[in-house]
Parts: C-alpha cells; structure tokens; sequence
C-alpha cells in the first residue's frame, strides 16, 4: 500500500511537470462504462477487452470493469472506489461531459491516469480519445439537405442525452437545418443509441404521418431500422427515404446495390440500394484510450485530444469484407457478409492500423488477433 502511495505521489508530480514517469507493469487499469444498452458500447468493450489480453498487452495491464449505467453520481462513485482501490489508469465513457470533472481531477492529483472515449471530459487533466462529433452532425445533415434539394420534411433520432457525443451531434446537425428554410424537422425522438428503441420511437413519429409524408431521415441510430420499417410498409426499395445516420452492418449491406449478392441475408436484410451516408464512431476508441493509457504509464508523451478519424461511407464507397481479415480490412472493406455477422445493428467501421491486434474477432467476441 505505502509503495502504490508513493507511486501515485511521483506520477502526480511529474504530471504537473508536463511529463508522466515510467512506472512499473503490470499495471491495474478499470474500465468504467456508463451506458451499455446498445451494440457499439458492447463492441467498444470487446475490444478493450480483446487488447487487454493481447500477447503485447496480456503481462503489461490487469484490468476490471465496472458498469455504471446512465448515473453520473453511481459513476462518480465507482471512479472514487476505483482510485481508492489503487488503480493506475481509469479508461472511461462517461455520462457528461462535465459532472464527472471533481471526481476526475481528485484522480488525477493522486496520480491516477484518467482517459475518457467517444464522449469527452473537460477537466484539464483528462485525457480524451474521440472523433469530431460535431463535424459529424454537420456533415451528415448537409448530405442530407443535398439529398432534398433543400426542402422536405425530415424526422430526426438522437443519442443517449447528456452525452457529449449526442449533444455536439445534435447541435451541429439542427444548425444545418436551421440555415435552410425549405427544411422542417416535423419530428424528433431520444433513440439512446439502440436499433430496438429507434424502432419503438418511430412507430410513435408515424402515428402521427406516414411515410410518403416525410422526405428524409436523421437519424444517430436507426437508418437499418428505418429501412426496414418503410419495407414492411410495402414501400419499394427504389422509394426508400435518404437517411443519414450510423455505420451499422445491416444498413451497410442495405446501401449496396439491389442484386448484389451477399451471403446469409434475409429480408430486409439484403442489398436494396438505400440512399444512405454512414458514419460512426469508431468501437475501437476504448482500445486506443487503453493503449494511450499505457504509453503514459511507461512515460510516453500523449497528446490530451487524440482526434480519431471519421468514417463517412456513402452508398459508391461501400465495400464488401468477404472473409473479414485484418488484410482485407486494410484494404478498404467496410462492411461484413451476414453470414460473419448476423446482427444488423452491430456496428462495422472496427478497424485501426494502429491496433493490429484487433481484428473482427476482437469486436464479436473480445478475442485479439495474437
């Protein structure tokens, strides 16, 4: 216990120097998850799980993780639990952006490397692995608006609330709309990130209208769902509305065009040509906030925003992955014969050349490349 003391009172020191000092493996690392009730979070933790027990990272990290729900106080308390506990590193997703920042700043003073993925911390000692959420909103909705020719009537489905992530996304995407008078939000949902509550919220939006009422779709989640609704509404694949929303496989394989062959695809789980532009957050993030994790520990120097790219895949960019290799991912495939993965909803831009021991299996299961 003395050791691990003076251990964090020497990291602390050299943190408020501007530079972290090498400690000693292996080192004990949690992961704390707030919202879990989705296919990303799930594959996001597979893969920091799948690097955790790497051959390159198996003898270098111990880690655990924690699940605190979307309760900023219940993670505040895990956190503080965790500190105590003598963690070195705390990888988090965190509810807020800022309700965590008393608890992350008393972490880091006893010299606790504290990282956050996808969403953001804006305490200044957090470190932060993201994309640029707010570019995606932005860009996203402006394809969107391309695609009505500035005017329509459009249902948007946003995030998990609270988050940073949704909220910059959120914000970004209505300012778009917001400079175009021709374009009408005539609906909005809280789809919290799930295939199954989009589908839940839709069917509330469409009680109210039809389909051939609305021209266009915004959706954080949802687009595989709303595809596959307007199909079983009889509409034919060649009417299917533009939708603008995330990188799930099943709306991947739905963007490719109609005849395309895959391999274990039904209904509506098959090429039909949907205007689609498909963006994601990557579920490697957590893995990369584990690797910066350790670089800091062995006294590396990490930039405090690692920005990651923005998948943005339009229906001419998508490329089918035959086998799912971490070659044919290299590249340039970007989504997953059904028959590898046979959930539509889980999410396909999982690959990072910097992370080569994370491959498909690393995202299915948690299972690294070696």
């Amino acid at each position: 216990m003395l050791n691990r003391i003076l251990k964090g009172a020497v990291c602390a020191s050299a943190l408020i120097a501007g530079a972290a000092q090498a400690q000693d493996a292996p080192y004990d690392v949690y992961l704390s998850m707030s919202y879990i009730g989705n296919d990303w979070q799930a594959e996001a933790a597979n893969m920091v799980n799948a690097l955790a027990l790497s051959v390159d990272y198996a003898d270098k990290v111990k880690l655990q993780v924690q699940v605190a729900g979307p309760n900023a106080q219940r993670q505040i308390q895990q956190i503080n639990a965790m500190v105590q506990a003598g963690a070195d590193a705390i990888v988090v997703y965190p509810i807020s952006p800022t309700a965590l920042n008393s608890v992350v700043k008393s972490a880091c003073d006893r010299g606790v490397v504290v990282i956050a993925y996808d969403g953001e911390i804006t305490e200044p000692c957090a470190y932060n692995v993201t994309i640029n959420q707010a570019e995606a909103g932005r860009m996203t909705a402006e394809w969107l608006v391309e695609q009505l020719g500035g005017e329509g009537d459009i249902l948007a489905v946003t995030g998990v609330p609270g988050t940073s992530v949704d909220t910059a996304r959120t914000a970004a995407a209505m300012e778009v709309f917001d400079a175009h008078e021709g374009i009408n939000v005539v609906g909005q949902a809280v789809g919290m990130w799930s295939q199954a509550v989009a589908r839940t919220e839709l069917n509330k939006l469409i009680a109210t209208r039809d389909w051939p009422e609305i021209d266009g779709l915004w959706m954080q989640v949802g687009c595989y769902t709303a595809n596959a609704m307007q199909i079983e509404a009889g509409i034919a694949p060649e009417d299917l509305l533009p939708c603008a929303g995330e990188g799930s496989n099943g709306g991947r394989i739905q963007m490719l065009p109609v005849g395309t062959e895959v391999e274990g695809a039904a209904s509506p789980y098959i090429p039909m040509g949907a205007p689609r532009i498909s963006y994601a957050a990557p579920p490697y993030s957590g893995a990369m906030a584990l690797k910066l994790a350790v670089d800091i520990l062995e006294g590396g120097q990490v930039e405090k925003l690692t920005e990651l790219p923005l998948p943005l895949i339009t229906n001419d960019m998508v490329q089918l992955c035959e086998t799912g290799s971490w070659d044919e991912q290299k590249a340039g495939c970007n989504a997953f014969q059904p028959g590898i993965v046979s959930n539509p909803g889980w999410f396909a831009s999982i690959f990072s050349e910097e992370l080569p021991q994370l491959g498909l299996n690393a995202a299915l299961v948690g299972q690294p490349e070696y």
